[in-house]
């Protein structure tokens, strides 16, 4: 089965949870550096339970790059394993930010 992915290869968004060794490994800032080559606009933010969660909107093809690049981040990062969950874009991001 196919995940739904609302909105068209122009502009999507999804919202990935990064589980692993995640904080403390500058996940955040490489996150934000890669997203903003990629020309994404949303977030990124450690969470309470020691994930990490990024919302990104733009085109499909960028956003599917830095899914994979969030499959092993940065060199002192573990990643476990990244849920996706592909919502609806609303436009609401002015760019790609950390989020505390």
């Amino acid at each position: 089965m196919t995940e739904e992915r609302p909105g068209t290869a122009e502009r999507r968004r999804v919202r990935a949870l990064v589980h692993g060794r995640v904080q403390g490994v500058n996940f955040r800032s490489a996150t934000l550096e890669k997203a903003r080559a990629l020309g994404l606009k949303g977030y990124v933010a450690n969470r309470w339970d020691g994930t990490v969660e990024v919302v990104a909107e733009g085109r499909e093809a960028a956003i599917e790059a830095l899914l994979r690049w969030l499959h092993s981040g940065p060199p002192l990062a573990h990643v476990e394993r990244v849920q996706t969950n592909w919502q609806a874009p609303n436009d609401d991001f002015n760019a790609f930010t950390v989020r505390s």
